[in-house]
């Protein structure tokens, strides 16, 4: 699509690489410590930029150097920052990522700006949505604020994708109706549907569960095996590309941003550009960090 705007939430990613991730109680050196942009709207918004969309960031940052340093990266993409405001009070959200030798990642959020994003931003951000081809938003920011966004989105007959991450159980009737596409991995599937996902046909088990709560398009993605499209009872599998993963922190949100880069506006398009976002997913994972492993279009080729 052409025009994408995402609401979310932007962190500065302090990453720890250590050999495998601790036990209770347990004590451990690192190995390496660094700093990356981060927060899964920023990086769904730099997925999508790098993808080829004109890409508006509706989010919140504080009066800090953190919020500087994520600044100056959105301006090297040239992402749209007009609806990015700054909370006087509440810090810049960060995230503190455990990374073990095996590419697998635990993450700790603290939230700060990101938190504090409201309805009447939103409502501020109005004219930026009405415009887009294409709105993204997840559940690091106010599910109330995403649900005003989602409305305003349909209003204007805008297609809506909604990531449910992290995981939450208590999502609205309302925020289902008013979303087009739904893209959990198998974990958060799990969580809104309680159908445990092991196998291909506990996935579509768990993908019409989620299509009856009013979703019509359902993808769910399952890491290095790739991901399920699912509507009205028909689905499509993608394989994952096989790659030696070295970080999977932003791996989903690649596929996010790329998704609604790649999409047309009819959505007649999905499996091609789901492929097109497993390919640019498989690049993200193999370099440590989170928007700086996140391709650019021109070499995301398949």
């Amino acid at each position: 699509m052409e025009k994408v705007v995402v609401l979310g939430s932007i962190n500065v990613d302090t990453i720890l690489n250590i050999k495998r991730l601790p036990v209770p109680g347990e004590t451990m050196a690192m190995s390496d410590e660094s700093n990356a942009g981060g927060g899964k709207g920023a990086n769904q918004a730099i997925a999508a930029v790098r993808g080829g969309a004109k890409t508006t960031f509706i989010a919140k940052i504080g009066q800090d150097h953190a919020a500087d340093f994520m600044l100056d990266t959105f301006k090297k993409d040239g992402l749209n920052m007009e609806n990015i405001t700054v909370d006087p009070k509440a810090g810049t959200g960060k995230a503190y990522i455990l990374l073990d030798d095996n590419g697998q990642n635990s993450i700790l959020i603290y939230g700060g700006a990101n938190q504090t994003i409201s309805v009447d931003d939103v409502k501020n951000a109005e004219s930026s949505i009405a415009e887009a081809d294409c709105l993204i938003s997840e559940f690091e920011t106010p599910i109330e604020a995403t649900l005003e966004a989602f409305r305003i989105a349909k209003k204007n007959n805008v297609v809506t994708i909604l990531n449910p991450a992290p995981a939450k159980t208590d999502i609205s009737e309302e925020l289902f109706q008013l979303t087009d596409i739904i893209v959990p991995n198998e974990t958060e599937a799990e969580a809104i549907t309680g159908v445990k996902a092991v196998d291909k046909k506990s996935i579509i088990n768990s993908a019409d569960k989620l299509n009856k709560m009013g979703v019509k398009r359902v993808i769910i993605t399952i890491g290095s095996r790739g991901s399920l499209y699912y509507t009205d009872g028909k689905d499509d599998f993608v394989n994952a590309y096989k790659v030696s993963a070295v970080d999977t922190t932003a791996a989903g949100d690649t596929f996010i941003g790329y998704l609604a880069a790649k999409l047309d506006s009819n959505l007649d398009n999905m499996v091609e550009a789901m492929k097109f976002a497993s390919k640019a997913s498989s690049i993200a994972v193999q370099v440590k960090g989170a928007q700086n492993s996140i391709p650019y279009v021109d070499d995301v080729k398949i």
